[in-house]
């Protein structure tokens, strides 16, 4: 259970119109709220590190978003609006308002910071501080691909159009995704990872409608997340936060450009950055360099 990963949390479930949500919430009532969202292909359980020490001074919510974990997993639709971070957005600031909390922080890796800064961008007023680890921003991501398809390969091959890539992950879908993870840590193993973690990595990876809700994450944003991009690119629309860009220093290319020069040409001019030694995951990989730069942020 995940509860051994975070000892003293509360296992949360709640329900809205999108459907049952699962998190896990601790620290003192009454303090700064904060929620940590998840990437591909995890859950909550990415963040036992280093959530019981950000609830010493937080109440944090640790979220299973929508599609992960044992978070509702709805079909996807024709316009791939489901998974839209947009629409995921939507569900994290209702989660929150169920929890008592209408302004928070927000720290998200992977995906989950594509739905944190797509939030930001949304609904400016409901985010107090905003972290994002190890990610550019959507519509530079599409850039590169364009110009060399080579770039992030799983991001054109999960977004093709359904079946295709849910059959050929579902031949063996623990290979698959234990392979992700090997190949982005910086040690090209599955050492980082704890054990409860992976087994609960692994409990999703095996669910068929899990596997598709992973696709319509990447189709929503080949297609939704990219325009929304664009449209708020187009109105010169930037983060209103303080923002973070916490990155590692063995996954993401920055030979076009430092990951800080994509946010400020982009959606963060102001943004302030931080590199620390990691593959792509760092609250596993380097769980005490991601804790010391997320405090320090978090307190300034």
């Amino acid at each position: 259970m995940s509860a051994d990963l975070f000892p003293g949390f509360s296992a949360d479930w709640i329900d809205l119109p999108e459907g049952r949500f699962f998190a896990r919430s601790g620290g003192p009532e009454g303090a700064p709220p904060l929620i940590l969202l998840h990437g591909f292909p995890q859950t909550h359980a990415c963040w036992h590190r280093i959530a019981p020490t950000l609830a010493e001074t937080h109440r944090v919510v640790c979220l299973d978003l929508k599609g992960y974990g044992w978070s509702e997993a709805p079909a996807g639709d024709a316009r791939h609006e489901t998974y839209s971070k947009r629409r995921m957005g939507r569900d994290v600031v209702a989660i929150m308002e169920h929890l008592g909390h209408v302004r928070f922080g927000l720290v998200g890796h992977d995906r989950g910071a594509r739905v944190g800064y797509r939030l930001a961008l949304d609904e400016p007023g409901r985010i107090e501080r905003l972290a994002l680890l190890d990610i550019l921003p959507t519509i530079v991501q599409w850039e590169r691909i364009g110009a060399d398809p080579s770039v992030s390969s799983h991001w054109e091959s999960l977004a093709r159009p359904a079946p295709e890539p849910e059959d050929e992950i579902g031949r063996d879908p623990v290979a698959y995704f234990e392979g992700l993870l090997r190949k982005w840590s910086q040690a090209k193993s599955l050492d980082p990872f704890a054990p409860q973690a992976l087994r609960l990595y692994r409990e999703n990876w095996n669910v068929p409608g899990r596997i598709h809700a992973f696709c319509e994450d990447y189709r929503a944003g080949a297609t939704r997340d990219r325009e929304a991009d664009l449209d708020d690119l187009s109105a010169g629309k930037t983060l209103a936060c303080p923002t973070l860009i916490l990155t590692g220093d063995g996954y993401l290319d920055c030979s076009h450009e430092s990951p800080l020069a994509a946010w400020q040409r982009t959606f963060a001019p102001k943004g302030r950055s931080a590199e620390i030694v990691s593959g792509h995951f760092l609250a596993e990989e380097n769980s005490s360099a991601t804790l010391d730069a997320l405090l320090g942020f978090l307190k300034a």
